[in-house]
């Protein structure tokens, strides 16, 4: 069943114990958070970190039983609404973990806008999969040939000379964890290629 639907809310919203409605949805927004995880590094640990000021809140009792609930209700739609962006924004599930890496800055989302950042974002996603290999992760030439790939793509597109650095880094770590998904596989070439879910 849906977090969302209408049925579960109420339903969770007339549990008599509000402790244990409260509990629920935190089990269930820490499930939705460890799944996003596995694809959106920015998102996940922008919700995680939500996650954890709400109940830390709620834990030194400086909000009620019934506003965690409201907030934690809140926070999955929200999260739902995140998982939908890529469709929005005209970009894929990597493009939009990677347009995410790239929007860690918000100076940088100012100076260059939405457009160019699907840009960097589009043809980031293309140049990793080209450029990933079966050892990526153990070959520091690998990597830095990588990062080096990345920095001329984000110095192309006008990206902020002074936020590059932590660009690649979290573009870095994106890159990493998608490769680390089941939906990339080796292919004969022995290089790594996107399999459609």
């Amino acid at each position: 069943m849906s977090i969302l639907s209408d049925d579960f809310i109420d339903e969770v919203r007339n549990i008599q114990y509000k402790n244990l409605a409260a509990e629920l949805l935190k089990r269930l927004i820490e499930g939705k958070i460890k799944l996003m995880a596995r694809k959106q590094l920015v998102e996940s640990k922008k919700f995680s970190e939500m996650l954890e000021k709400a109940l830390n809140r709620y834990t030194n009792q400086a909000i009620t039983n019934i506003e965690i609930i409201e907030e934690l209700i809140k926070m999955a739609k929200d999260m739902e609404s995140s998982m939908k962006r890529g469709e929005d924004l005209g970009l894929s599930e990597d493009e939009l973990a990677f347009y995410d890496a790239l929007c860690v800055n918000d100076a940088a989302v100012k100076i260059m806008g939405d457009d160019i950042l699907k840009k960097i974002a589009h043809d980031l996603s293309e140049s990793i999969r080209k450029n990933i290999t079966i050892d990526w992760k153990l070959k520091e030439s690998v990597r830095a040939r990588m990062r080096t790939e990345i920095k001329k793509l984000l110095r192309k597109y006008g990206y902020p000379p002074d936020q590059q650095e932590n660009a690649v880094k979290t573009v870095m770590e994106q890159a990493e964890l998608l490769c680390e998904n089941e939906s990339y596989v080796i292919d004969e070439n022995y290089g790594l290629a996107m399999v459609a879910e």
